[in-house]
């Protein structure tokens, strides 16, 4: 769910990879996005509206992934994929690290651009040794 840089990276990996994939996004023309060639399915829609998400083919998923712009937003459509469909390998993204660590504590997989990056970036700096 969501076909940002993000979004569209995953489910063109996924796609090459040779999984069945279906990208969902409530606006079409994010899916200019997508590589050539890409031969996965492209659906309109909010994910955190079930019927969406039924008519996406989440009910015969193995995994979801929701990496929009809003934290709750993905919060709320990878709970509905993992309770409602039963997807049983859903990761959310968080942008704000504190809610993903709550979101963590609820039973789902997050993953923080933020503190990813963040810890990335130390990892680059030299280490001056004790002070």
């Amino acid at each position: 769910m969501g076909c940002g840089r993000t979004g569209a990276a995953i489910a063109a990996s996924l796609d090459r990879d040779g999984h069945s994939v279906t990208v969902l996004d409530l606006n079409s023309g994010q899916f200019r996005r997508l590589p050539d060639g890409f031969g996965g399915r492209m659906a309109v829609g909010n994910g955190m509206d079930a019927d969406v998400l039924e008519r996406a083919g989440a009910r015969e998923a193995d995994a979801f992934v929701a990496v929009t712009q809003g934290d709750n937003r993905n919060y709320f459509a990878s709970q509905l994929a993992r309770e409602i469909f039963g997807v049983q390998h859903v990761v959310c993204r968080t942008k704000d690290p504190e809610r993903g660590e709550i979101f963590g504590h609820l039973g789902l997989q997050t993953y923080s651009p933020t503190s990813a990056g963040a810890e990335a970036i130390i990892a680059m700096l030299p280490n001056p040794g004790p002070a």
